[in-house]
This record gives structure tokens, sequence and C-alpha cells, in this order.
């Protein structure tokens, strides 16, 4: 490493699958029959040790009726989010839209 860099840590994947899981009273063996898997990988993912395929993710969250997004996140994705407050998105050009006003 060079002097004056910083080692760049990588986002981990966060799931909520225990979660949505439990909210539907199902048991790891449940949620895996509805979604075709096996239970060791429903285990594996909720506890971390595994991160799903796409199509494993899809699955999932087709079984417990939510989104993907719901199930899955970056650990570091609220950096990502918008930080425009309502006061300064009217000030924004792209905010502005061509409404009728009373004067009009």
């Amino acid at each position: 490493m060079s002097a004056g860099s910083r080692p760049v840590s990588e986002p981990t994947v966060r799931n909520t699958l225990r979660v949505h899981r439990a909210m539907q009273d199902l048991t790891q063996a449940d949620l895996a029959e509805r979604a075709g898997i096996t239970r060791v990988s429903v285990n594996a993912i909720e506890g971390g040790r595994m991160i799903p395929s796409v199509l494993l993710a899809l699955k999932l969250a087709r079984a417990l009726g939510v989104s993907v997004d719901d199930l899955f996140s970056l650990s570091g994705e609220a950096r990502f989010e918008s930080t425009v407050s309502p006061s300064s998105s009217s000030s924004s050009p792209m905010a502005r839209t061509s409404s009728p006003t009373a004067t009009e």
C-alpha cells in the first residue's frame, strides 16, 4: 500500500430473510419448500454464510411475496440515497415543472 492510501472496505450484503420468514410464521423448511431450495441454503443465507445468486434471491422473494430489495441490501447503501431536502428540491431545475396556477 502506498503512503496516504487507505484500504477500501467492500460493502457487505445484509438480509432480512429471517425477519420476513418469522412474520409469516414459516420454518426454514417451510420457506425452503416454497422456494424450491434446501433448508440448509435458507439457514446459510440467514446466517450470512452464503450470498444467494440472483435466481435464488428471486425465488426467496417470490416465496415470501416481497421484493428482492426488501430481503437484501448492501451495508453501505444509505450513502447512495438522495440527500436533497424538500426546501432545496424546489430550487433545483430538475424539480421545476410547468403546472397551472390560479393566475393562468
